[in-house]
């Protein structure tokens, strides 16, 4: 029997939908579907495009594009480079963090160079949020940057046993700091890169069992669950000799958490804190008056690509089995999604709300 549960819209603050620049994978319009999909209202699209959101143009480029073909809401992360702090001012108003990758990745944002670094830290506005792609060790140089500038530090991607262990000390000290977690490190390890191949290829990459299981033993210190929505063409996957890192997440992050419900490991009101209020109240996103999603508990099926509505149309989790399904999604009132169609464009363009 169905047991049907109403839960509030999701929130994703960690996604790449690609556009401009490189839309074979992603673009607002694919992106959002997936999302919706997926239970997500409101999503936040990262800066590493091919034409990275870097300078107030590129910023007001992308909203352009976005406004009128989305299907869920969707705001922006603004991207950190050795000299654009001089329009920090002028665009912070309207985008919900700093993006700072402190280690490599997809696109060319890299930054290295302490000086640098010490300039974004400094200059940034205070009270609004610095992300960083910090692995490992990098991880203490964010963290001692945060206190030194008084800033407020998210963590994205959370991978590994001394990272969490570095959030939990940074928390311990007063830091004001927050952290997430994706969940193919939470579902899978090492030990599924030789199965997947280039499709387990990723930034963090998929870490031990012992790292993974502190995942889940410190689960209580972690603000938030974020897809990473990161999606490649096949093509561009099973290129030879070509490494692109990053996975799909959004239509595949809620079951995933619901099956776990199912066994015990997470419990619904846990699961809304991680997914809606916490993403909500670090990143000051909008509330979204009448939205909701309904989830059937009970329902099983088997994870197939050819039910997805990302361009990319394959996920690390093909074949697996899962128990809890989005039934209707529901966007300030109107229907988005019911019986496994996404209707609209209603999404709008979203920004921080004034505090």
């Amino acid at each position: 029997m169905p047991k049907i549960l109403t839960l509030p819209g999701l929130i994703d603050v960690h996604t790449h939908l690609r556009e401009p620049g490189a839309t074979q994978k992603e673009d607002f319009e694919s992106g959002t579907k997936a999302a919706i999909a997926g239970g997500y209202t409101a999503i936040l699209d990262m800066p590493n495009n091919p034409i990275p959101t870097i300078s107030e143009e590129a910023l007001k480029q992308k909203i352009k594009l976005a406004t009128g073909r989305i299907y869920s809401d969707l705001g922006f992360h603004f991207g950190a480079t050795p000299a654009n702090y001089p329009v920090f001012e002028k665009i912070k108003d309207k985008v919900f963090g700093l993006k700072v990758y402190m280690n490599y990745t997809t696109g060319d944002l890299l930054m290295e160079d302490m000086n640098a670094l010490e300039e974004v830290f400094s200059k940034w506005p205070k009270g609004k949020v610095i992300m960083v792609h910090a692995e490992g060790e990098t991880l203490k140089k964010a963290v001692n940057l945060a206190k030194k500038y008084h800033q407020r530090l998210h963590v994205c991607h959370i991978s590994l046993k001394k990272e969490i262990e570095a959030v939990k000390q940074a928390k311990k000290e007063g830091l004001d700091i927050s952290c997430e977690v994706s969940c193919h490190h939470l579902f899978l390890n090492s030990d599924d890169v030789k199965r997947l191949g280039p499709f387990g290829c990723m930034r963090p990459p998929l870490s031990s069992k012992e790292d993974q299981q502190a995942l889940w033993d410190n689960l209580d210190y972690i603000d938030m669950i974020a897809s990473d929505h990161a999606p490649h063409t096949r093509q561009e996957k099973e290129t030879p000799g070509k490494i692109v890192n990053g996975v799909p997440g959004l239509e595949t992050s809620l079951p995933i958490l619901l099956t776990a419900v199912a066994e015990g490991k997470l419990t619904i009101d846990r699961l809304i804190q991680l997914t809606n209020k916490n993403p909500r109240r670090i990143f000051k996103i909008p509330e979204q008056a009448d939205t909701e999603i309904e989830v059937d508990l009970n329902e099983q099926y088997t994870i197939n690509h050819k039910q997805l509505f990302t361009k990319c149309k394959w996920t690390p989790f093909e074949g697996m089995e899962v128990q809890g399904k989005v039934k209707k999604v529901v966007l300030r009132g109107k229907t988005v999604f019911d019986q496994g169609r996404v209707i609209g464009p209603y999404g709008q363009v979203i920004f921080p709300e004034m505090v």
